[in-house]
């Protein structure tokens, strides 16, 4: 009885607010027109681990390079890979470029319409296929991103830590959904997450779901949901080689295919390991001779499971110089190569420190 006191009326409230203060969004349809399939799928798998402010500009230029998913199946790795430099989790971009590979080849350009189906795409998983199916198809799905846990959490008052509680909540979810709106109903609890119910100091005299939040009624709304402690994360180092050809360009490489920023163009580095590198076992690791001089300072970037320090050595070589697998860059052209963030970093650390 007391989850009936709770859902009770909540979508009908939802979605009244919603209809007055719906975020507007490049990649949600006005009210009254149609999701395209496309638009939903590709900001959806952006926005994974990223914010909406950050999404914008990138779903923009996607949009703007390739109109449809035909376009983008089309479209060469590289040029994907380098479109998505910055977003950071590059295996998204990867499954990204693949789903629309087996869309245009065996759905003839079209997103299946079920949860089910659009499950068994490249890089697709259970929230993904939920939020495409219930925004795109109006199917009753449960999408359960990070907002729509809190609000969930907050609304049931489950205290069980995440992600243990994921179940639980996607549960609770599934009972709100209603038949009418079911798109608009994911979109509000994204919305209501993302701009009343949020993570610190829920602005709860704003809610329209104030009245039965069992949160709230007990005081402990800004306490949820409870995550389980993180474990430290380790450091991983490197050495990173800038060589800067008396040409004007500077030698990048592509990375494997595989793993961390597989498919990325890179400055070339050692491997990442926990033991700081000694000049002498880093010395066989630089893709050429050169009189290398090791910059001052460290360029530091953390990545999701761990923290990353390199030192940069560079070095200036003759202009008719080649190294294997060496994509040598004019220097004013670095901005346009597709530098994933740390690269980025590297790059402008070793401009900085004059290499």
């Amino acid at each position: 009885m007391e989850n009936a006191s709770i859902t009770g009326g909540v979508a009908a409230r939802l979605l009244a607010w919603y209809d007055r203060h719906a975020r507007v969004l490049p990649w949600r349809a006005a009210r009254g027109e149609r999701p395209e399939p496309y638009h939903v799928w590709l900001s959806e798998v952006m926005l994974q681990q990223t914010t909406t402010a950050a999404v914008a500009p990138y779903f923009r230029e996607f949009l703007a390079r390739w109109p449809s998913v035909q376009d983008l199946a089309v479209a060469p790795q590289e040029e994907v890979l380098a479109a998505w430099a910055g977003l950071g989790y590059y295996a998204r971009a990867r499954n990204l470029h693949r789903c629309a590979q087996v869309v245009s080849a065996e759905h003839g350009g079209r997103f299946p319409g079920s949860e089910a189906e659009l499950r068994k795409l490249p890089g697709i998983g259970a929230y993904t296929s939920a939020a495409i199916a219930a925004i795109a198809f109006d199917e009753p799905a449960a999408p359960l991103d990070g907002n729509i846990e809190r609000v969930i959490a907050r609304l049931f008052a489950v205290e069980e830590p995440l992600p243990g509680a994921k179940e639980t909540l996607r549960a609770r979810m599934a009972e709100l959904v209603p038949e009418d709106r079911p798109g608009d109903f994911a979109q509000a609890m994204m919305d209501l997450g993302a701009t009343v119910c949020v993570p610190v100091k829920p602005k709860c005299m704003l809610c329209p779901l104030a009245e039965g939040c069992r949160a709230r009624e007990l005081g402990i709304a800004g306490t949820l949901p409870v995550k389980a402690a993180k474990k430290a994360k380790p450091t991983r180092r490197a050495v990173a080689f800038w060589v800067a050809r008396d040409d004007g360009t500077i030698l990048l490489r592509r990375r494997p295919q595989t793993g961390l920023l597989g498919g990325m163009v890179e400055v070339p580095t050692t491997g990442w390991t926990e033991a700081p590198w000694e000049p002498e076992a880093a010395r066989p690791h630089a893709p050429m001779q050169a009189e290398w001089q090791a910059l001052p300072g460290l360029v530091r970037h953390t990545f999701t499971h761990f923290h990353f320090e390199i030192t940069v050595w560079a070095a200036r070589v003759p202009g008719e110089t080649e190294a294997p697998g060496a994509l040598w860059t004019p220097f004013d052209r670095l901005g346009d190569a597709g530098l994933p963030t740390v690269m980025r970093k590297i790059a402008e650390h070793a401009v900085k420190k004059g290499g």
